[in-house]
């Protein structure tokens, strides 16, 4: 009989083997452009910035295939050691309710994102630094950590706890289809953060302003009026606090729509240079690049919602993953509900490409 652990580990082997030949082949191509200048960029670049440019690519693509072995390596000790110990330790099992439960997947996933912040202190302080695009402090970094834990944990207690909710009234009367009501209140979750998000958490991280007055805000405002891109407001975010990096996006839907620049990007780019931008992210939006993700993950969600129900009424897979079924055996089946959010929780943040 297939062990559901090997399965696991064995897509993991494949999909880090995949991630790092790809890896290599990305850098072997760079390493064979960075000795010249492309012809396409004469006259737009030079070639001292060119090996610039290069050796910073290289220099993320090395550090990334350390941090894919690394993550694939935390993630084959999580599951097999951490998560069912994890599980009982934090309250999970037994006779609990659906709340205590989702406390105890929102503290474990919560507590796995501590192996990430060396790689991610490294990245923002060592390479990012070495190549001038670091513009953040070590009590920002922190700050801005604390601040996304807190916002994570409250969100994900909110939503596993909503979900196992449902799952716990409506299994009973539903039995074979409580995971499309799941489903239902997972997307209307997800639907309701992509309004708040530029009103509620951007600003958690980020200060915003409206575009000043002026030429660029007119000609701006004219090329979205021009293509048909209703936006709320147009605004200025104040990213050179953390990077010298630059970009432009629009976020939220409907009446929430709004256009975001990188105060880095109005520094870096005249007129002209700015309004091909915002054509490029005009551009997403006629395409229905949105909604398309949208229904993607849609489809994505529905098919992952069955595979958990699946799940919950397989009793091998909480023995192949070693969970305690002595504490899980005789709970009513919302119980089992956790274990399976944690393990796929887990593995979607690994198995993603």
């Amino acid at each position: 009989m297939i062990n559901a652990l090997s399965v696991i580990l064995l897509f993991l082997g494949l999909r880090t083997i995949a991630e790092t030949f790809l890896n290599l082949l990305n850098a072997n191509h760079v390493s064979k452009l960075r000795g010249s200048l492309p012809e396409c960029l004469e006259g737009i670049s030079d070639k001292k910035t060119w090996q610039r440019t290069t050796e910073y690519s290289l220099t993320k693509s090395r550090l990334g295939l350390w941090e894919e072995w690394y993550g694939a390596l935390v993630f084959a000790l999580v599951v097999v050691f951490f998560l069912p110990w994890a599980y009982d330790v934090f309250g999970g099992a037994g006779e609990v309710g659906p709340w205590r439960e989702a406390l105890a997947v929102s503290v474990i996933l919560v507590l796995l994102q501590v192996p990430e912040l060396p790689f991610e202190w490294y990245s923002q302080f060592r390479v990012e630094e070495r190549f001038g695009f670091n513009k953040s402090t070590i009590g920002l970094w922190v700050k801005d950590k604390l601040k996304g834990v807190l916002l994570g944990f409250g969100l994900i207690y909110l939503l596993v706890g909503i979900l196992l909710l449902i799952h716990r009234e409506l299994s009973q009367v539903f039995e074979h289809s409580w995971w499309l009501w799941g489903f239902g209140a997972f997307f209307g979750f997800q639907l309701l953060l992509f309004a708040l998000w530029p009103m509620f958490i951007l600003p958690l991280f980020n200060k915003l302003e409206p575009l000043e007055d002026g030429d660029l805000k007119d000609r701006l405002i004219a090329l979205a009026d021009k293509a048909g891109f209703r936006a709320k407001t147009i605004e200025v975010m104040d990213g050179s606090k953390r990077s010298g990096h630059s970009n432009a996006f629009f976020t939220g839907f409907g009446r929430f729509r709004r256009i975001v620049l990188y105060d880095t990007l109005i520094e870096q780019m005249d007129t002209e240079e700015l309004e091909a931008v915002l054509a490029h992210e005009i551009g997403h939006y006629k395409c229905g690049h949105v909604p398309k993700r949208l229904a993607l993950s849609a489809l994505f969600g529905l098919a992952g919602f069955w595979f958990v129900a699946f799940l919950t009424e397989a009793p091998w897979f909480f023995e192949d993953l070693r969970f305690n079924t002595n504490t899980l055996g005789p709970v009513p089946l919302p119980g089992k509900l956790g274990p399976v959010f944690l393990v796929l929780s887990v593995a979607s943040g690994v198995f993603t490409f």
